[in-house]
């Protein structure tokens, strides 16, 4: 028996655990989270170099950090949302139409009115109420009525940019209340408010993902949609809240551009969704859903902004920037499909 039991032993391949996945180390190094992270930090760490090599001598600044925080932060926002709906295998297109309908039903006049009598906190509250409106009726025509994401998303932008038009009758709303203006322009601890929204909307994020079960339930769903379902999860219910999150993320995006630019308008939030989902998927978060995160997103997000500020600062076009991003969105989605695994994990 003893000799029955070496001789097994002994037939047993001695190749170690960590290469009979076919992989090379290299290979699952870049497919685990650190290692994409750490190719994110790579780059955005290049793109500061180049800009320090070609633009001026104020680029490594506070004032122009600042700056390429403040122009990522109304982005960032919109793309926190984002990621929740892409890990979870869906998109949402509707976002910057949403921010813009928003913007313009938080600067009406009615609404102004009653911030005047009341508190300045109403134009926020009916932002946020817009964008949470919205997103539910994405949720639920997707989850419930069985429609494709991208048609009913699609549906929403036209129908919510139309809707702005009409209620602005293509003016541009100005802000009246002096107490929002005022706040949305006040720096803490020399940081501006905007740039303090957007990293308190990516810590929520965060946490939301990795430290609840609402996080884990998102990534399931992506990765496998029959088998969540099968294993008690909510899905449809779990789908509907899941673009109310990015109809909220898309509120306060509309809240933060109010802000910054005293004024309503069915403009605002133009190609948002591009930009987002650019971030988004240049953040290491697949396009099939199953695994994404939050920190690969802000990551993203500052590539482009640092990025549009190194061509801003160079005085190159609007059209080479384009191009730039293009080439960059087209290499992420190349080593996703090279390096991912057939289903991840969020971090």
């Amino acid at each position: 028996m003893s000799e029955q039991i070496t001789s097994r032993a002994d037939s047993v391949p001695s190749t170690p655990p960590a290469a009979s996945d076919g992989r090379s180390r290299l290979q699952r190094a870049l497919s685990g989270s650190v290692g994409r992270n750490l190719g994110l930090v790579v780059a955005l760490a290049l793109i500061v170099a180049v800009g320090a090599a070609t633009a001026t001598d104020t680029f490594f600044g506070v004032s122009n950090m600042l700056t390429i925080l403040r122009q990522a932060s109304i982005i960032g926002v919109v793309s926190i949302g984002m990621t929740l709906v892409i890990i979870a295998g869906g998109i949402d297109l509707s976002v910057g139409a949403v921010a813009g309908l928003a913007s313009v039903a938080a600067t009406l006049a009615a609404v102004q009115d009653l911030a005047d009598s009341t508190h300045w906190i109403v134009l926020v509250v009916i932002a946020l109420a817009v964008g949470i409106g919205a997103g539910l009726i994405n949720g639920i025509v997707i989850a419930y009525g069985n429609v494709v994401a991208f048609m009913a998303t699609l549906a929403m932008l036209v129908a919510a940019r139309g809707l702005a038009e009409i209620l602005a009758e293509r003016r541009t709303l100005v802000v009246q209340e002096r107490g929002f203006i005022d706040f949305m322009n006040l720096d803490f601890l020399g940081v501006d408010v905007l740039i303090w929204i957007f990293a308190l909307v990516a810590a929520g994020g965060w946490v939301l993902l990795n430290r609840t079960t609402f996080g884990r339930r998102t990534v399931a769903i992506g990765g496998n949609r029959e088998a969540a379902r099968l294993a008690g999860i909510n899905v449809k219910r779990h789908t509907m809240w899941l673009y109310a999150l990015a109809g909220l993320s898309a509120g306060i995006a509309a809240v933060m551009i109010l802000g910054r630019t005293t004024a309503g308008t069915s403009t605002h939030g133009l190609l948002w969704e591009l930009d987002a989902i650019a971030a988004v998927v240049v953040g290491g978060t697949l396009l099939v859903g199953g695994r994404g995160t939050i920190t690969g997103t802000v990551f993203g997000v500052l590539i482009f902004a640092t990025l549009s500020n190194v061509f801003v600062q160079n005085n190159l076009s609007s059209s080479v920037q384009a191009v730039a991003k293009g080439v960059i969105i087209v290499v992420a989605v190349l080593l996703q499909q090279r390096f991912a695994r057939p289903s991840g994990r969020a971090s």
